[in-house]
């Protein structure tokens, strides 16, 4: 199992370099990952950073975390400039960005600016903004026309550095199995459970539930499972226990969830939980002493 951590981009956090010293923090401490999220704006006045020149603040203060956006909503991204950004993030490091998707949970990041895909169209658009992802990765001409999206012999490159393509993690609710469908096409699945709090982890027999669900669609072939997980550091024999029983489930990801929630901060809170933050990751993964 690999473990990462995963961040919000605004508040204390809407600064690159603010982002790329606790990334650099993570490496030190034995983190694998470092992820953060993707709004264009919250729902309350509050400064937001942009993910992807975070991304690339990160790339550069590191030299082996593996990092990326979970989630990107692809539906309210053009594909042909996610796969350029992309590409040229994942040569800059190296070949270390893993590029996380969704349909985006907040409607109003699309109301605001005129747009209104229900749930559905954004379901449709994620698939064919994924097929010309990958396509466009490939370096070779290219046409698609799609309901949604139109290229016309069109060639990208350079292509990224990993190969055969930037890993692709794709959210989902579980039980609903459409998102667990579409994810196991791809390399990854961000599953997220029946509960409805931040702090909901899924139990570990829901986890190889819907391991073995994605087992039925793609066999054995290599596939990631990533966990939103909670641990404090502190007793790193009870919590290598709860990460075993994890990983048994089928985990390969567990990803520290850092909500700033968690500190019991609130939204319009100025006293940010910057140091509680900065000590969990410091204290390193859970379960290693």
């Amino acid at each position: 199992m690999l473990f990462g951590v995963h961040l919000p981009h605004f508040g204390a956090h809407a600064d690159a370099r603010v982002l790329a010293d606790l990334a650099a923090e993570a490496e030190a401490a034995g983190w694998d990952g470092f992820f953060i999220w993707d709004h264009l704006a919250m729902w309350w006045p509050v400064e937001v950073t942009d993910p992807w020149i975070a991304l690339t603040a990160v790339a550069l203060r590191t030299e082996r975390l593996r990092f990326g956006p979970l989630v990107t909503p692809l539906a309210r991204r053009r594909p042909q400039m996610v796969a350029r950004q992309a590409a040229t993030l994942d040569r800059l490091s190296g070949g270390r960005l893993i590029l996380g998707v969704g349909l985006g949970t907040h409607a109003e990041e699309f109301e605001r600016f005129g747009e209104a895909p229900g749930l559905k169209q954004r379901g449709e658009r994620l698939d064919e903004a994924l097929t010309v992802l990958d396509r466009l990765w490939r370096g070779e001409p290219f046409t698609y026309h799609g309901t949604y999206y139109q290229v016309e012999n069109a060639e990208f490159r350079p292509t990224p550095a990993q190969q055969p393509r930037i890993p692709i993690w794709v959210a989902g609710n579980w039980p609903n199995k459409p998102p667990f469908r579409r994810a196991a096409r791809w390399d990854g699945v961000v599953p997220q459970g029946r509960g409805s709090g931040w702090s909901d982890q899924q139990p570990p027999d829901e986890i190889a539930e819907l391991a073995a669900f994605i087992r039925e669609q793609r066999g054995d072939m290599p596939f990631d499972i990533v966990h939103s997980g909670i641990s404090t550091g502190i007793n790193p024999a009870r919590e290598a226990e709860m990460v075993a029983a994890y990983a048994a489930a089928g985990v390969t990801w567990w990803i520290e969830n850092l909500n700033p929630w968690r500190y019991g901060w609130s939204e319009g809170d100025p006293n940010w939980p910057a140091d509680a933050i900065l000590a969990r990751i410091r204290q390193g993964p859970p379960g290693r002493s």
